[in-house]
């Protein structure tokens, strides 16, 4: 058996959260930490500052929104490391409010990235995910927002147990299609494309963390939620009232959970806190 580095990945990581998240990661992390980025050119000038704070990341090429990229990672992770100890799934987009692109386009594009995309990472890399590791998904509180605003049979879906993943991409299809229509309001969404998309990454967190207790107990992977906070990023925008430091916490914490934990897991966490939603 040959023996492998241990390795962390972040997703969207040439700046913002994920950028912090890789800085804390390679200071924190025992093994290699590779940072990805859909642009090659920003996700090397990223490893390139990292360096120069005498850091020493690696750098793949990922764009979420590419099956074949998330394959591509996954070869290269199978072929160097045997698999993956730490997954933080960062990568995402928002719209700006004042943004003037129909709110059924933001709908689609929003969630094809933020939900579908980043269920395709998962999908694809936790197979591969040692035992003990680790995996983050980079939700919002907006998505537990978002949940208060849907009609009371839509929370009731959202909240059942026993809700499958495949019921729960048939619930996100069903908002992208119903803000096509322009019935949402009526069907009982809310007027928040980002809220619902993180709703999603929420609730499939909890759904993942049900399959890796059914399927993988003796592994003690442990995988959830959470939210950084309103940071200042491009995309937040400048009114964040958190730096990208402070929004990597939470997030690096779940990520170095020691390997004798059980918990938190298949929860919403933040500010270290499990949230009850």
């Amino acid at each position: 058996m040959p023996s492998y580095s241990r390795v962390a990945l972040v997703t969207g990581a040439n700046k913002g959260i994920g950028f912090a998240i890789a800085r804390d990661l390679c200071r924190q992390f025992s093994g290699d930490v590779v940072l990805t980025a859909r642009d090659v050119e920003r996700g090397r000038a990223a490893v390139q500052q990292l360096q120069g704070e005498g850091l020493s990341p690696r750098f793949h090429q990922l764009d979420i929104d590419d099956l074949q990229s998330i394959r591509a990672l996954r070869a290269f992770l199978r072929k160097e490391y045997g698999g993956l100890n730490v997954l933080v799934n960062n990568a995402g987009i928002a719209f700006k409010i004042d943004d003037p692109t129909p709110f059924d386009i933001q709908a689609e594009m929003t969630l094809k990235t933020n939900f579908f995309a980043t269920r395709n990472v998962c999908s694809e890399l936790l197979p591969i995910v040692k035992p003990h590791g680790r995996v983050v998904n980079v939700s919002s509180l907006q998505g537990s927002k978002a949940l208060e605003n849907c009609s009371e049979d839509l929370q009731e879906k959202f909240r059942c147990k026993t809700l499958t993943e495949e019921d729960l991409v048939e619930l996100m299809k069903k908002f992208v299609e119903d803000t096509k229509n322009e019935v949402h309001e009526r069907e009982g969404w809310p007027n928040s494309a980002y809220g619902v998309s993180k709703l999603g990454v929420t609730v499939l967190s909890r759904i993942l963390a049900r399959r890796l207790d059914e399927k993988r107990q003796a592994d003690r992977i442990l995988l959830n939620a959470c939210c950084p906070g309103w940071v200042k990023t491009d995309m937040a925008g400048a009114h964040g009232c958190r730096t990208v430091e402070e929004g990597a916490e939470t997030p690096v914490y779940l990520a170095l959970l020691p390997p004798d934990a059980t918990e938190p897991h298949g929860q919403l966490v933040w500010d270290k806190v499990v949230q009850n939603w």
